[in-house]
């Protein structure tokens, strides 16, 4: 018999941990996720990616977990309703014995308000009863255009619901930059627990056994959430190209749109060798590429993501222009 369907007056019912990532685009949240697995490896991992084709996935490719994505749209607005019977259909996995994992992890799009997550493992009266909100994660990067807090209020509302924010990226940041986003996570999340983090390098038991806070949602029907003015223009690479090529049209993208381009990332395959470059971007810059290791799935076929604030429709040719040029 399921156990799940026992009454709670029967057996009580065991609750599995919840844990949710979020944080803005490029700082980091895949990073310190890889850590996390890397230690506590029996979780079960569900990644919301903003564009169509899923990336993050890739990062984690080292690791054998339970792994489900959401594409086309963040888990704030578009594809939220996939939430709740991919949640369901995890715990009775788990109950069954197919998936013995301790844990759940959710990271969030870099464009998603985390509250409507929140909602649903409170709210959802089954998920409520075998799920436990261990609490929320915010990765903040060091080296953020401060602008970004006042013109993204995505930024603000992630940091507002985290119980703990990690500064990442600090290994880039200026100390005057370091002590200017300090002052503003001050702001908004006075109460969270802080923590920084180079490359990911932290202590995961710090993150994944922090007090237990009392979180109330507020108790007024759910506002319509207004569109977020996010777009997303996926790349297929049919064939290998010599890095410096697309490097320099990379470059020139993020150089001339560092408002309008918040994000890209992707894998490329270049001619000498098999193995995949990670590319990852955020607004004005461009981050050194990291060779993967290759795996017997690969396909050779390169993608790119680019993430945009605003529609700029000529942008995907104006970057085959570049890499032609």
């Amino acid at each position: 018999m399921n156990p799940d369907n026992l009454s709670p007056s029967a057996k009580a019912i065991e609750r599995i941990p919840v844990f949710i990532i979020s944080g803005f685009l490029g700082s980091g949240k895949t990073t310190l996720l890889n850590r996390l697995l890397s230690h506590a490896p029996k979780s079960a991992v569900i990644i919301n990616e903003f564009g169509t084709t899923p990336i993050d996935q890739q990062l984690l490719r080292e690791h054998k977990v339970p792994l489900s994505t959401l594409v086309g749209g963040c888990l704030c607005c578009q594809v939220i309703g996939s939430l709740t019977p991919l949640l369901k259909n995890l715990r009775m996995a788990w109950a069954s014995g197919n998936m013995p994992f301790e844990r759940v992890i959710i990271e969030t799009s870099g464009v998603a308000n985390p509250e409507p997550v929140l909602d649903i493992l409170l709210r959802e009266r089954w998920l409520a009863q075998r799920y436990s909100l261990q609490g929320v994660i915010a990765t903040v990067s060091a080296v953020m255009d401060e602008d970004h807090f006042d013109y993204f209020p995505e930024v603000q509302a992630q940091i507002a619901w985290a119980d703990t924010v990690v500064m990442t990226q600090t290994d880039l940041a200026t100390a005057e930059q370091i002590e200017r986003i300090s002052a503003r996570l001050d702001q908004l999340a006075p109460a969270a627990t802080r923590l920084t983090a180079v490359k990911g390098a932290l202590d995961p038991d710090v993150l994944l056994n922090f007090p237990q806070k009392f979180r109330r949602l507020r108790d007024t029907e759910k506002p319509d959430l207004p569109d977020h003015g996010f777009s997303s223009i996926t790349l297929q690479l049919e064939h290998p190209l010599p890095w410096e090529r697309l490097q320099k049209a990379l470059e020139y993208l993020v150089s001339h749109y560092p408002k309008q381009l918040v994000r890209l990332k992707g894998m490329v395959y270049t001619p000498e060798q098999k193995q995949p470059l990670l590319v990852q971007g955020t607004a004005g810059r461009l981050y050194p590429v990291t060779r993967l290791s290759a795996r017997v799935s690969d396909d050779g076929i390169g993608r790119l993501v680019i993430i945009t604030h605003g529609e700029i429709t000529s942008l995907a040719e104006e970057l085959m222009a570049q890499m032609r040029s």
